[in-house]
């Protein structure tokens, strides 16, 4: 199947997020004099992800929960700091942090080559992503951008690919593929969709739930079949 349209997920599809927080996590903790280690790292994933759920079910506002992260990490640490100012700045350092999954690159490239268009379908937020792409070697193959926090809505919302649809020119469903890591926001969301859909997993793990994606790939520059 040959495609035009191509939505790729950011996070950990086409950018090492793991890789950006770690780095805006470890200089934002250099430069406050604090100790970082794998440890608060880890605690600090943990309270993201539960943030990130309470967010998902409408429990805090988008612009609410940035800096309540920080300040339940810093009480779980035992560390005295300004949470809304360390988020700030931490979301700064992320935005700089537009590391590439292997392969990336070489697919944009082609894909725009062969008459292809890439749009960055994210879930996050605008400021910071669009930073990321801004600094990315990749900026000059996307078409666009589409940030939950802008469209107001976030994968897998019917009403986020509503808006996603209406938005790019010319968009032609049977010509569109979204690419991306999550099960849930990317395929699930792609399905319910009406697009076909491609679950990039690399790590190769079991799919345990009824979702299912119309192709499944562990290599990102197994995208280029498509061609």
């Amino acid at each position: 199947m040959t495609y035009k349209t191509y939505l790729f997920d950011a996070d950990n599809t086409l950018y090492d997020y793991n890789k950006a927080e770690e780095y805006a996590l470890r200089s934002m903790f250099q430069s406050c004099g604090f100790t970082f280690s794998e440890a608060v790292h880890k605690k600090y994933q943990e309270i993201n992800e539960a943030m990130w759920r309470a967010y998902e079910k409408g429990e805090v506002k988008i612009d609410q929960f940035p800096a309540m992260r920080f300040a339940h990490l810093f009480e779980a640490i035992g560390v005295t700091h300004d949470a809304a100012s360390f988020n700030t700045n931490y979301l700064a350092w992320l935005g700089k942090g537009s590391f590439l999954i292997e392969g990336a690159e070489e697919i944009c490239q082609k894909i725009t080559a062969a008459g292809g268009e890439i749009y960055i379908v994210t879930n996050g937020l605008l400021a910071t992503q669009e930073s990321r792409i801004k600094h990315s070697l990749i900026r000059q193959y996307i078409s666009g951008s589409f940030v939950s926090s802008n469209v107001g809505y976030q994968k897998p919302d019917p009403r986020y690919f509503s808006h996603v649809f209406a938005n790019i020119p010319g968009l032609e469903k049977a010509k569109t593929i979204i690419i991306g890591d999550n099960i849930t926001a990317d395929i699930y969301g792609g399905n319910n969709a009406g697009i076909d859909s491609c679950w990039f997993n690399p790590s190769v793990t079991p799919n345990q739930t009824k979702i299912k994606p119309t192709y499944e790939i562990s290599r990102l520059v197994e995208v280029l079949r498509f061609l």
